[in-house]
């Protein structure tokens, strides 16, 4: 079982109906609150890593637009200097950061989703470890005056309902991975027309570029 499942599902935990069906109350009690304590220490490393790992990506990212920058530069220097080969190279190169930079940008949203899901996990662990400890004593007492509560088959009832909707969800992925794996494998299987083309459009791309750089140069100068 994987931590945010295994975080899912002590929060999803009703304290009184677990009372309820332990055997020994306190002891489940006190072992329930530790093994909050204990995930809730992993959620906490893995949110330290997932920020850390934003916090590269998004470097990343502005690294790729600094780099891009450079290369614009770079490429009106060599219209200046009327060497538009080299205007062509400074342009192949600046739209490849380009690229780059918005591949990180993407990396960065979903990592963001990704750190923002793992807090908000933490903060529903820390809730449900705060009630537990406020309220173990008081459960307890309860359970010794009433063991005659229906609630234990119905919590049992709505756990066996999520974990079939997640294990459903966990199919769906999976088919949608198969499916994306099949697509990339007759995509790398096809012949090189597409690519062909793509190389006409990226060399009228750059031509386009460097004229618009031609003509700003021109106007500036």
């Amino acid at each position: 079982m994987g931590l945010m499942e295994r975080v899912s599902t002590l929060v999803r935990a009703n304290l009184n109906d677990l009372i309820d069906k332990a055997e020994h109350p306190e002891k489940m009690i006190k072992q329930l609150m530790l093994d909050m304590e204990n995930q809730m220490l992993q959620v906490k490393t893995q949110v330290a890593v997932a920020i850390a790992d934003q916090h590269m990506l998004e470097q990343k990212e502005a690294e790729n637009n600094q780099l891009a920058a450079e290369w614009m530069r770079k490429a009106e220097l060599a219209v200046d200097k009327k060497q538009d080969d080299l205007a062509r190279a400074a342009l192949e190169r600046y739209q490849s950061c380009l690229r780059l930079a918005e591949s990180f940008k993407e990396q960065v949203a979903d990592q963001a989703v990704q750190v923002e899901n793992l807090k908000t996990a933490l903060r529903k662990l820390e809730q449900k470890l705060a009630e537990a400890q406020a309220k173990s004593q008081l459960l307890i007492a309860q359970h010794r005056r009433s063991r005659a509560v229906g609630k234990a088959r119905d919590a049992q009832m709505a756990m066996d309902g999520q974990s079939k909707i997640a294990g459903f969800d966990r199919m769906k992925q999976k088919v949608a991975r198969e499916v994306a794996i099949s697509q990339a494998k007759t995509e790398m299987t096809a012949d090189g027309l597409d690519d062909k083309f793509a190389m006409l459009e990226k060399e009228d791309e750059i031509e386009r570029l460097l004229g618009e750089v031609k003509s700003r140069r021109h106007a500036n100068g």
